[in-house]
């Protein structure tokens, strides 16, 4: 049977007389002709030695896994499961010079996993093609493509596939996303309770505009969607534009965008306004045309939740402004706008104080009602629970504008960045390192996320 054939096939255990074989030395290529004959023992013998490869976190592919044909759709099977067990957001497969790496990312951070001989890359990538209705006779343009996998236990996850040409081959990252994951409760973001405070009370407005922005990875529709959870869908009609549909929501009426075909978020928009809803999520704010819409759809009635690309709240009213928003319709409209942060949490289970070092007293001079002397600090040494990394999850850090009468005016009146941040200051702003110093003193995180944060 061809390589092929045996990747479109699926997932068939190795014969005991083929787990036998060697790794094959050259690098494998999907054609029909036969796959190539495996090293014999006294070839083998003959060889001379390769150095060892000493890994840095997990073992490379242990001793008794070896390249056959029957054994990737297996091997592809495993790092899916294990990849699901860890919670892990992506998968990528990265080729080098002699080794293929496989990486998962947890909790923001790159975790290597394991460590493949060249022989294996191209036979796993074809496998994962497959799998995605991708091109496998294709290796010079990038390819994208999507699939579904189920574990045993019957946890099902979407996979969104990417594959990009690299100069030793084809790397795929691979997005997992839970068809139905736990939604995150408000009170459980790490919101400070002044914080939540000001959110609970904009959620029972009527109209208005709601906006969490940050960077890429941030948090941001984990927040949108804790906020539209607390609404019942059996009183209010509420509706979202998504791309992709991330949680499902009983009782909320949820579109997915195709930009394939022409239906962006825009379009959705439009059209939605139409469907008589209270409650409208638009994922993200594109384009000048959806903030327009979005815009305007909070100015007749409706209460609009949506994300923007941002670094800072007030940044945001900037953002908006050079996007052709009129000052007056962006005062009217927004009421808050919510700029986050996901920072590694420390583990629970392994936490220890210590005092705050002098090289860090001057991130807390400016906070006279303690010395930096009585400061104490937390980190995590790392034990069992934790996987010796020292974090546990994630946390939250938030700055939250609210709109008011003189903030308003600041913004009609072509008032600087700094002159809105102070104000919003004095009106009870915290800001997002401020957020950040406050959780490393009370152990959530470590003074070095901390920084890393306010950066």
């Amino acid at each position: 049977m061809s390589l092929l054939e045996t990747l479109q096939k699926g997932n068939t255990n190795p014969t005991a007389s083929e787990a036998q074989k060697d790794p094959v030395a050259e690098e494998v290529h999907i054609t029909n002709e036969p796959a190539a004959k495996p090293v014999t023992p006294a070839a083998a013998a003959a060889a001379p030695a390769s150095k060892p490869v000493k890994p840095k976190a997990v073992p490379t592919v242990p001793a008794d896994v070896t390249f056959d044909e029957d054994s990737i759709p297996r091997i592809i099977n495993e790092i899916f499961t294990e990849a699901i067990k860890q919670h892990a957001s992506d998968i990528h497969f990265k080729p080098t010079e002699k080794q293929l790496m496989v990486y998962f990312r947890i909790d923001g951070s790159m975790m290597e996993h394991r460590i493949f001989q060249k022989v294996f890359h191209n036979p796993l990538v074809a496998r994962i093609k497959i799998l995605s209705s991708l091109r496998i006779d294709e290796h010079r343009l990038p390819q994208d493509g999507k699939s579904g996998f189920t574990t045993e236990e019957g946890h099902e996850v979407d996979l969104r596939v990417s594959v990009l040409p690299t100069q030793f081959g084809e790397k795929v990252v691979i997005r997992l996303l839970e068809k139905n994951p736990q939604m995150v409760e408000l009170r459980s973001l790490g919101m400070l309770p002044n914080i939540l405070i000001k959110v609970e009370r904009h959620l029972t407005a009527s109209y208005g505009m709601v906006l969490a922005v940050g960077p890429t990875g941030s948090g941001k529709s984990t927040s949108l969607f804790s906020m539209i959870s607390t609404f019942d869908p059996t009183a209010r009609n509420i509706s979202t534009l998504e791309d992709p549909i991330e949680y499902k929501i009983p009782g909320v009426t949820q579109t997915q965008i195709n930009t394939e075909i022409g239906f962006d978020f825009s379009d959705g928009l439009r059209t939605l306004v139409r469907q008589d809803p209270d409650i409208i999520m638009v994922g993200e704010i594109r384009d000048q045309k959806t903030a327009a819409l979005a815009i305007e759809s909070a100015l007749t009635g409706h209460l609009v939740f949506s994300t923007l690309h941002t670094n800072t709240a007030v940044g945001t009213i900037q953002r908006l402004l050079n996007m052709g928003i009129d000052r007056f319709l962006i005062t009217a409209a927004i009421k808050l706008i919510i700029s986050q942060r996901l920072v590694h949490q420390n583990c629970p289970k392994c936490r220890v104080s210590y005092p705050l070092p002098e090289k860090y007293y001057d991130l807390f001079s400016e906070d006279s009602r303690m010395h930096p002397k009585q400061i104490q600090l937390y980190r995590s040494e790392g034990c069992a629970e934790c996987k010796n990394t020292g974090s546990k999850g994630r946390i939250g850090l938030f700055e939250v504008l609210e709109m008011s009468p003189a903030i308003e005016e600041l913004i009609i009146n072509n008032a600087s960045h700094t002159e809105i941040e102070e104000q919003a200051v004095k009106e009870g702003m915290i800001l997002l390192r401020k957020d950040a110093l406050y959780k490393a003193m009370t152990g959530d995180i470590t003074i070095e996320e901390a920084i890393r944060a306010m950066a």
